[in-house]
């Protein structure tokens, strides 16, 4: 049985033809497919099996290529858009041919030089397109995560009540206003966790541990930058928001709350100008 080649992916293909301008890959149901002199790879020959990318050129043929691409089918990126015409917007995706985004797939109104979030698919007649349109694409809604689970975060767009996000590059959730400690920017990556699953299964997301298990985590963090600094620290709970933010990359409110729990454990001191750890207290 041949196998299936997938446009807009990664392709194991076997060399079945050599010719002066590039070599003949064998694509399956889709034929024979090129991939052309620069790209070969030295000492290639018959019937060697090639990674290859599979793509359209300008005019609609199968192409294959051993460069990566910015994006393959099925996955979000943050990609510049290098000029906007009457069919629509083009993204530079790191492939001699842009990549179209259709007005009807753009979420706001793309502008030249700009960057978005989009989502790579193959359009009705196969054609490797995006769109800025998450929601038709990636699910809003739970797929078994659990709350506190540590997730990957691509920051895709901002509204009224925060920062939506992609999970994992599958799925959709929000960072509540609330949740921020500082500004975000539209495809910033960062780690995250899941913070709520809500009633009607969109997800809730934070920048900071949940629960006992990030406060045991800071705890730590704490405790090894005090032995850093030879057993004190000049961050007390009166130290401003933006000076625990920067040692620590947390709220003052959360700093707070581990400072009790690291004093009622009896492990540090708290004193008006400075901590400390404990007399006698290594860790």
């Amino acid at each position: 049985m041949r196998q299936q080649v997938a446009v807009g992916q990664f392709n194991r293909l076997k060399v079945v033809k050599e010719v002066e301008f590039g070599l003949y890959l064998d694509g399956g149901r889709l034929g024979e497919v090129l991939l052309p002199k620069r790209y070969v790879p030295a000492n290639t020959k018959m019937g060697d099996w090639l990674e290859v990318f599979i793509y359209l050129d300008s005019q609609d043929r199968l192409v294959a290529t051993t460069e990566k691409p910015l994006a393959s089918v099925g996955e979000v990126a943050y990609l510049r858009v290098t000029q906007v015409n009457r069919t629509g917007a083009f993204l530079n995706w790191g492939m001699p041919k842009d990549l179209l985004v259709p007005y009807s797939e753009q979420r706001v109104p793309m502008e030249a030089g700009r960057s978005y979030v989009v989502y790579l698919y193959l359009d009705n007649s196969g054609r490797i397109a995006a769109s800025s349109k998450l929601s038709l694409y990636l699910d809003e809604h739970n797929a078994d995560f659990k709350s506190g689970q540590a997730v990957n975060l691509l920051v895709a767009s901002r509204s009224q009540m925060g920062y939506t996000a992609v999970i994992n590059g599958t799925h959709l959730g929000l960072i509540h206003h609330s949740e921020l400690l500082q500004p975000l920017h539209m495809g910033q990556k960062v780690k995250g966790y899941i913070q709520s699953i809500r009633d009607d299964g969109k997800i809730n997301l934070t920048l900071q541990q949940p629960g006992q298990a990030g406060r045991d985590e800071l705890a730590e963090q704490i405790l090894q930058h005090l032995q850093e600094q030879g057993g004190r620290s000049d961050l007390t709970d009166y130290s401003a928001p933006e000076a625990i933010f920067a040692q620590y990359r947390v709220s003052k409110a959360r700093y707070k709350k581990t400072l009790s729990q690291l004093y009622k454990a009896r492990k540090i001191e708290i004193f008006d100008d400075h901590i400390a750890l404990a007399k006698g207290k290594n860790r």
